[in-house]
């Protein structure tokens, strides 16, 4: 299935381009783990993940020893919590207690589906769950959340969107002497989807089937030292090399993912090519818009540049696998991201700006510090502003922001290993409280009536 050639490319792409698998991610249904009480549930939820994840970490260490590909991280992705906690939404940290309590017993590094799908409307039971959100990040280690309040189906749910600025502000809160760490571990979305590896936004959709593997691959800097190779190419040759390497970058995401839901019991869902820096030098996106020709990332041409590799990114992953999926394309994580970090460090970089690339590339305003004193009705419409962008163009945005306690513009916050650190960026002084506090729902657009 693999020729010779294209294992040893990949060999050269691990040991000099920082080629990685970012996440081996494995899907559980806990539909059938609700029980007659929120503490037999939780202890049925423990019992399951335990029992279907034990060899993960065995399995992708085996993986990563056999074929010369680190794989970076082990995660396991559950049933949207609330869904789980329904009948007891008073109790819902019991659960969120259970799962943070089996990601640390079968040895993952986190733990995503502390979820709430409430894109056109919340029950009581849903916003009940929500509002456990601050104090369940404050107090577990490896379990992550999202909350989805947007789609071009439906709309977007702007009561939700009020309540979620209001989470964000009470987790940042909740976990201030970790200068807000709790907000990593939180994303609220438009257009979420069921297949994502990624955290902090990782679920187990409801359609999908009882336990799968998807597998996230990460490579930008075998793309950058592409781009390096072609240093005077036009932008269709440029396109086409992108394309080449994605392919490349995606067969190896193929091959762990194949083996290993064989070796796991498990079924293979998708391969996520998605191009997620880490700070280290030469793992940036930011570097390979730079490559691509811009002085810095942030400047005049960044969108367009973005717009071009998120395409080629696709279009080389699609032809390697009949399984690309997840939100596959760029990630533009300030905190996580070198060359983002330094751009807005320097003023080259603001929210504004990224927010427009957020229109043609993975995700959105992702990892991003903002300062403290910055309101619940602010955090609210930046919320708003990327689920419009998301709904409009029917495609996921989401915001992962921190609103850093005790911390001004021009301070950082920093929280180590692949999270980073981040300047805090600065937000308009001008309000939009009235807007946000008028709730109700902004109707989906005129090209979702397709049936």
């Amino acid at each position: 299935m693999f020729s010779t050639n294209e294992v040893l490319e990949t060999i050269n792409m691990v040991e000099r381009e920082h080629l990685d698998i970012r996440t081996v991610t494995m899907g559980i249904s806990l539909l059938p783990c609700i029980g007659g009480t929120a503490e037999k549930t939780a202890e049925n939820v423990y019992d399951h993940i335990c029992k279907r994840a034990e060899k993960i970490v065995k399995v992708t260490g085996d993986l990563s020893r056999e074929y010369g590909i680190p794989i970076v991280n082990k995660r396991i992705s559950i049933t949207p919590a609330s869904l789980i906690c329904a009948p007891f939404a008073d109790k819902s940290y019991l659960i969120g207690k259970a799962l943070d309590n089996a990601a640390k017993a079968v040895g993952v590094d986190f733990l995503g589906g502390y979820s709430a799908l409430v894109h056109k409307g919340m029950a009581d039971y849903e916003t009940e769950f929500i509002k456990s959100i601050p104090e369940v990040l404050a107090s577990t280690d490896r379990l992550c959340s999202s909350v989805n309040i947007g789609s071009s189906k439906s709309g977007i749910n702007m009561d939700a969107v009020r309540l979620m600025g209001e989470i964000v502000k009470q987790t940042a809160q909740k976990t201030a002497d970790r200068d807000g760490f709790g907000c990593a571990k939180l994303v609220v979305f438009c257009n979420a989807v069921e297949d994502n590896p990624f955290m902090a936004g990782a679920f187990h959709g409801v359609g999908e089937s009882g336990t799968v593997i998807n597998v996230g691959v990460s490579g930008p800097g075998v793309v950058q030292h592409a781009i390096e190779s072609i240093p005077n190419a036009n932008l269709s040759d440029l396109a086409e090399m992108i394309k080449r390497t994605a392919f490349k970058i995606t067969r190896a995401g193929q091959l762990i993912a194949t083996e290993a839901a064989k070796r796991l019991n498990a079924e293979f869902g998708i391969v996520d090519l998605s191009l997620a820096p880490t700070p280290a030098r030469g793992d940036s996106v930011a570097a390979i818009l730079e490559e691509m020709g811009l002085e810095s990332v942030g400047t005049h041409g960044t969108t367009a540049c973005l717009a071009m590799l998120n395409d080629a990114v696709k279009k080389g992953g699609v032809m390697a696998s009949s399984r690309v999926g997840g939100l596959s394309g760029a990630f533009i994580p300030v905190s996580e991201d070198i060359g983002m970090i330094e751009a807005a460090e320097r003023g080259a970089l603001c929210i504004d700006k990224l927010e427009a690339m957020t229109a043609v590339c993975s995700v959105g305003l992702d990892m991003i510090a903002v300062p403290g004193d910055t309101s619940a009705s602010t955090i609210s419409a930046i919320i708003a502003d990327e689920a419009a962008i998301g709904m409009i163009n029917n495609k996921t945005t989401a915001v992962r922001i921190i609103p850093a306690p005790d911390k001004k513009v021009g301070d950082e916050v920093n929280f180590g290993g692949l999270l980073g650190r981040a300047p805090v960026m600065p937000v308009h002084a001008e309000g939009a409280a009235k807007f946000i506090a008028r709730g109700g729902l902004i109707p989906a657009p005129i090209h979702s009536n397709k049936n």
